[in-house]
């Protein structure tokens, strides 16, 4: 009996083809003899077929029967068990979602100053800070349809309120997240401190000193958002299998002192690095991230150079592509529209638009 069978997706190889049977009903005969419409009334296109397949449709079907089909699996339960893997095949899970930012080209986000991205990554769901306004960031999450109830973990690069003032928001749909931050002494994500940090002087009368001259062993505060589950990053650490979050400290006037962490996860052909602002310089959170592995795949996020002088940009660009030999760039927020320029010439198509509301498959 004359079996149709799917060879053109690539997954059927010589040594997995699959043999699916085409049911007939009574007055079949009809289709039998008009495979183009046989084909389509059982779900499946002749441009799917081969054009060997579709003269052995021609050459067959008129010996197709009710009685030696009738029992037979219906292909159009079974196609979609084998087209599965070819449909996704060329679709990648590894990604990264730009949920805010100052420029763009959907006109179904809302511009603003401030940073956030949703990073996919093996099945990991990992949201990058939360831009400068809550309305804004519910606005563009929702028109983007992305669900943050859905979460593995939330990172909050450093204090800043351009990348934290969404919190809100993710706290009412997302309560007990667990929230990675800095762990930064008179930060706003709570902090605690040895008592050893102010010298003591026990001349004085117990009313005129810090609790009384007892002090606690340690010092701390809370947070405005007590109910949110903050986990303090100091080191580099591991958090789950592959990813990393490494900290770094601002020595640059301005925001000296500054913790920030970024996130690195290490991928077959390098990391894959999302920074907030890198307020400590991209070079040193480079230098840091690459003890991990010394090769950077591609970078995500703000490089914090928007007044940058034309030298420092030639200079970082340089260090990017020259020295430190970046696979891909995918730069957004407070790099600075010169810096957007000289890597866009300086990368070419390894230059990759990360603009609010674009998705950028990790490559």
């Amino acid at each position: 009996m004359p079996l149709l069978q799917l060879a053109a997706c690539p997954f059927f190889t010589s040594a997995f083809r699959t043999t699916c049977i085409i049911p007939f009903d009574k007055g079949s005969k009809a289709l039998a003899r008009h495979p183009a419409l046989l084909a389509e009334s059982t779900g499946l296109t002749r441009s799917f077929l081969t054009p060997a397949e579709n003269s052995r449709i021609v050459g067959h079907t008129e010996t197709l029967t009710e009685d030696n089909l009738r029992t037979r699996i219906s292909l159009s339960l079974v196609l979609p068990l084998f087209l599965l893997p070819c449909l996704s095949a060329g679709q990648s899970n590894n990604r990264v979602t730009i949920l805010y930012d100052a420029f763009g080209k959907s006109p179904a986000m809302t511009k603003a100053w401030g940073y956030s991205a949703l990073v996919e990554y093996e099945g990991k769901r990992i949201l990058f800070d939360t831009g400068g306004n809550a309305e804004i960031f519910e606005h563009n999450v929702r028109a983007l349809g992305v669900d943050l109830t859905k979460l593995d973990f939330a990172v909050l690069s450093h204090r800043h309120s351009d990348h934290i003032s969404g919190l809100n928001y993710l706290l009412r749909v997302n309560p007990t997240v667990k929230i990675y931050a800095p762990a930064e002494p008179w930060g706003p994500f709570g902090w605690s401190v040895p008592n050893s940090f102010y010298r003591k002087d026990e001349s004085l009368a117990a009313n005129m000193r810090y609790f009384d001259g007892n002090p606690p062993g340690a010092l701390s505060a809370s947070t405005p958002w007590p109910q949110a589950n903050f986990v303090r990053v100091d080191s580099t650490t591991e958090i789950m299998p592959g990813v990393f979050l490494v900290p770094s400290t601002s020595q640059v006037t301005g925001t000296l002192e500054l913790r920030e962490i970024s996130m690195a996860i290490r991928g077959p052909q390098g990391l894959i690095i999302v920074d907030g602002c890198s307020h400590a310089g991209v070079e040193k959170i480079l230098e840091a991230a690459t003890k991990i592995d010394s090769h950077v795949r591609v970078l995500f996020g703000g490089l914090h150079l928007v007044g940058a002088s034309d030298a420092d940009i030639q200079r970082i660009s340089a260090a990017l592509h020259d020295q430190l030999k970046l696979d891909y760039v995918a730069i957004g927020h407070c790099s600075g529209e010169p810096m957007f320029a000289t890597l866009q010439k300086a990368f070419g198509d390894r230059y990759l638009y990360a603009g609010v509301g674009t998705t950028v498959e990790i490559p």
